[in-house]
């Protein structure tokens, strides 16, 4: 009979995106006050850009984790949930493109980081059941080529805007770890390794939209 039937997937644990529906609802109203912050235009422009995608990363993650989806709709639902990842690693660095860098720094910035969401967006609705470890590796790869950017960023923002987009880096690295190893799962039922990942996600991205503050608040 095995060969007939797919056996039932285990049921989703009771977790399942809850966390990522609390912080849509968040990064919605962190989004206006970082756009209230914002002084000049192009300030309030990097800050909408980066809040949009934020806001967009976690609005499709609890749509796609938090709805049951008939089977067509749910590939396209992950499809988008994994092209959202790239979109917000652009997001997130686009303030600091814009407001930060200067010259070649400002323009390389914004050219690599937005061509590689659009590769990795492409990867994402193409290759839609690519290992697990793939997606991990594309996501970090995008992630951290912004190190070469550290230097002229530290010039402007100061250590502590580093520090909190390393921390950041750091922490979605290890979210894409245990993404990719599917482990550890404290209570499979009710809080498994995906909603451990989540977690590592909200923490990060805290930790980037305090470094993306420092940079829409810098006077112009």
């Amino acid at each position: 009979m095995r060969f007939w039937f797919r056996p039932a997937p285990p049921p989703r644990p009771k977790l399942r995106g809850v966390s990522h529906e609390v912080a849509f609802f968040a990064s919605l109203a962190s989004g206006v006050a970082l756009f209230c912050e914002a002084g000049a235009v192009v300030s309030r422009v990097a800050a909408l850009l980066y809040a949009a995608s934020l806001s967009a990363m976690y609005g499709v993650s609890a749509l796609y984790h938090r709805v049951t989806w008939r089977p067509a709709a749910l590939r396209v639902w992950r499809r988008l949930d994994h092209s959202m990842i790239f979109v917000l690693i652009a997001g997130t660095f686009t303030p600091f493109g814009l407001l930060v860098l200067r010259g070649g720094w400002s323009v390389a910035t914004l050219v690599v980081f937005w061509a590689g969401a659009v590769g990795g967006v492409v990867v994402s609705l193409v290759w839609i059941d690519a290992p697990r470890w793939v997606a991990a590796l594309l996501y970090l790869a995008l992630g951290w080529a912004g190190l070469v950017t550290l230097g002229p960023i530290a010039r402007t923002v100061g250590g502590g805007g580093v520090a909190l987009l390393v921390v950041g880096g750091v922490l979605y690295s290890i979210g894409a770890v245990v993404y990719a190893r599917k482990r550890p799962s404290p209570v499979p039922a009710v809080f498994g390794y995906h909603e451990v990942f989540h977690a590592f996600v909200i923490a990060a991205s805290a930790c980037h939209w305090a470094a993306v503050r420092m940079a829409v608040s810098l006077p112009r």
